[in-house]
C-alpha cells in the first residue's frame, strides 16, 4: 500500500462526489413541491413577502447559479438553512448522525460477528444438520423486509412480553451504568433488526466463498502435506475466502442507509433517517441535499476502506 494509491483514490473521489452532488441537486430542483407552500395558502403573508423570501434564498435563480452557490457555500462549510426548522443544516446533521452510526456501526459489528463464523462452520460441514439449520434461516432474514422483522420484535418483545421499549428517547434520564443500560436496552431491537438484514446474506455469502476456497488444489496440497485441519482452515481457507466478502460488506453499505431510515421510522430513531423522512415531507432542499451527500461520502469511504483491506487479506494485490 502507498500513499500514491491514496492520493490517486481520493483524487478519483472528487469527480464521483462532484457528480454524485449534480444528479442529486438536479433532481431535487426538477422535483414537485413548493417549501412556502404553505405560506403562499395563508391570506394573511403578502405576496410580495413571499417573493422577497425566494429571493433571499435564491429560489428565483437559475438552477445552475443555484447549484454554484451551493457547492461554493459547501467547500466553505455553510450547509445553508433549513427551510422547515431554520436552524443551520450542518448541526442538524451533526445532531443525528452520531445517532445513525452509532446504531449502524453496531448492528454491522453484530452482523459480522455473528455471519462470518457461522458461514464458515457452514462451509467446514456442508449439508450437515448445522449447515441446514444457517441455511433456512439465512433464507428467513433474506426474505423479510426490515419494517416487518421491527413490527414483529416490537409485538413479542415490547406489546406481549413488556421486556424491552419499542421508542427510542433522545434524552435518557439517569448517569454512569443506570443510563448505559438504559441506551442499551432501547438500542437492541434497532440494531437486531439492521444485524439480520446485513448477515443473512453474508451468512450465505460466506458460506459460498468458504466452499470455492476449500476445493482449490493448494488446499488438497497443504492437507496431503500432514499440516492440521485447523491451521489449514485458519491460514489458507478463511484469509482467502474472506477478499469477496469485504467487496460485499462494502456493496451492502447503500442497502444499509437505505434500511436505516426505514428502521429509525419504525423505532423512533432520532437519526439521519428519520431526518430525511421529515425533510422530504416538509419539502426542506437544503437538509436533503446535505443528507444525501453525507451518504454519499460514507460510501466512498467505505469503498476506499475495502480496497485496502484486500491488499491485507491477499498480498496477491498489489495496491500502487
Amino acid at each position: 500500500m502507498s500513499r500514491a494509491y491514496l492520493l490517486r483514490r481520493t483524487l478519483i473521489a472528487i469527480p464521483s462526489l462532484l457528480g454524485i452532488s449534480i444528479i442529486i441537486f438536479a433532481i431535487l430542483a426538477a422535483a414537485p413541491g413548493d417549501p412556502f407552500g404553505q405560506l403562499v395558502t395563508n391570506p394573511n403573508v403578502p405576496p410580495a413577502v413571499i417573493a422577497q423570501l425566494r429571493a433571499s434564498l435564491g429560489l428565483n435563480q437559475p438552477i445552475w447559479l443555484r447549484y454554484i452557490h451551493w457547492l461554493i457555500a459547501m467547500l466553505h462549510g455553510e450547509w445553508g438553512f433549513s427551510f422547515a426548522s431554520r436552524m443551520d443544516v450542518a448541526t442538524l446533521i451533526m445532531q443525528r448522525l452520531s445517532v445513525t452510526l452509532t446504531v449502524l456501526g453496531s448492528a454491522e459489528v453484530l452482523a459480522i460477528l455473528i455471519a462470518v463464523p457461522v458461514g464458515i462452520l457452514a462451509a467446514v460441514k456442508p449439508y450437515s444438520l448445522f449447515d441446514q439449520i444457517a441455511s433456512s434461516a439465512a433464507y428467513i432474514g433474506v426474505a423479510m423486509p426490515t419494517f416487518f422483522t421491527g413490527i414483529l420484535l416490537i409485538f413479542f418483545l415490547s406489546v406481549r412480553l413488556h421486556l424491552l421499549p419499542f421508542v427510542f428517547e433522545d434524552h435518557v434520564s439517569g448517569t454512569g451504568l443506570v443510563w448505559l443500560w438504559k441506551e442499551i436496552r432501547q438500542s437492541i431491537m434497532p440494531v437486531a433488526v439492521l444485524a439480520l438484514f446485513l448477515g443473512a446474506p453474508l451468512v450465505r455469502f460466506v458460506r459460498s466463498s468458504m466452499l470455492d476456497v476449500i476445493r482449490l488444489d493448494y488446499v488438497t496440497t497443504a492437507r496431503a502435506k500432514g499440516i492440521g485441519r485447523r491451521r489449514v482452515l485458519m491460514r489458507h481457507v478463511v484469509r482467502n475466502g474472506l477478499t469477496p466478502v469485504v467487496t460485499l460488506i462494502a456493496l451492502q453499505l447503500p442497502g444499509v442507509f437505505g434500511g436505516a431510515i426505514v428502521t429509525e421510522q419504525i423505532f423512533r430513531v432520532p437519526g439521519m433517517g428519520s431526518l430525511l423522512i421529515s425533510a422530504l415531507l416538509e419539502n426542506d432542499t437544503p437538509v436533503i441535499m446535505a443528507i444525501t451527500f453525507v451518504f454519499a461520502i460514507l460510501v466512498i469511504i467505505f469503498n476506499l476502506i475495502a480496497d485496502l483491506l484486500y491488499g491485507w487479506l491477499d498480498p496477491r494485490i498489489n495496491l500502487r
